[in-house]
């Protein structure tokens, strides 16, 4: 008999606070640009350390979703069809945390949220541009047009994570590791252990395709509770933007990303099945304890 989810993470050297909050520190520290230093042999042992670490908490998110992922199908046409289709039936897809958000939570809840929003952001923009490192030629380049769109086309002002930055600012949140569930700590960790992990290279391409496809209808809640408690278009505009642009980023990124990568090699489908499994998983967690913090059913 299987065990109760909970119960598994009651058990999980890496499902609590402890472990995902070490595992933000880490990947903030080395991930910023730095300097050489005289005991880099000793950060390089540390990092090691980490290193496995994060392996292990990756392959226990792998084996929560790997019966699952391994139904998916492996020709181009099967796999797209079931790709697509998790934005119906995925993990956390329909969850009622974003309808009461739009329309009923209070400033202090919206405020909530979106400070546990901001503190797992892993960074869209760095995990494309990591995953992309020696992708084939078609998935590579769709990957570009998305970290270029990620970049506000080269202009400042419409780069996403400073809007992000601003929405922060504006509802003066102090989104921090230590004020962050856990939960919310996963996604990032995961996201960005499959992005920086080379053996996860084609889950990342997985776990970020879905993100572009189950994001829109959730920024548009996001949004419209923004909205109702008194935000303007421009203070708004990073969940509005992610609402309309990502519709157009999920259909690309199946085109030519997903598609010609299964074409190439089926292994491929498996590998991102797991990815956006994985990513589905972790963002069905944090609506359960957003939930769970607000008092709803």
């Amino acid at each position: 008999m299987a065990s109760h989810p909970l119960a598994r993470e009651q058990r999980s050297q890496f499902l609590n606070d402890t472990f995902q909050r070490r595992l933000a520190h880490w990947n903030r520290e080395r991930l910023e640009p730095q300097f050489p230093t005289a005991d880099w042999q000793a950060q390089i042992a540390a990092d090691a350390t980490m290193l496995r670490l994060e392996g292990g908490f990756v392959e226990e998110l792998r084996q929560d979703i790997i019966a699952e992922a391994a139904q998916a199908p492996t020709d181009p046409d099967g796999f797209i069809e079931w790709f697509e289709a998790l934005k119906e039936n995925g993990p956390g897809q329909g969850d009622p945390l974003f309808p009461w958000l739009a329309e009923e939570a209070s400033r202090d809840e919206v405020r909530w949220f979106a400070e546990q929003e901001a503190a797992g952001e892993a960074g869209f923009d760095d995990l494309v541009a990591m995953t992309q490192v020696k992708l084939p030629t078609r998935p590579k380049l769709e990957l570009a047009r998305n970290y270029w769109d990620e970049m506000g086309r080269g202009q400042e002002k419409g780069m996403h994570g400073p809007m992000l930055a601003s929405l922060v600012d504006t509802l003066e949140l102090e989104p921090t590791i230590e004020n962050t569930v856990w939960e919310s700590l996963a996604l990032a960790n995961a996201m960005t252990a499959m992005a920086t992990t080379r053996r996860y290279a084609w889950h990342s391409v997985g776990a970020l395709g879905a993100i572009e496809l189950t994001a829109p209808g959730r920024s548009a809640c996001t949004a419209a509770a923004l909205k109702r408690i008194g935000l303007s278009g421009k203070e708004r505009r990073y969940f509005t933007l992610h609402a309309v642009l990502d519709v157009k980023h999920s259909e690309d990124w199946s085109r030519e990303a997903i598609r010609p990568a299964v074409e190439e090699d089926p292994r491929r489908a498996t590998a991102m099945a797991e990815g956006a499994l994985i990513r589905l998983k972790c963002g069905e967690r944090c609506f359960e304890r957003y939930r769970a913090h607000f008092g709803l059913a």
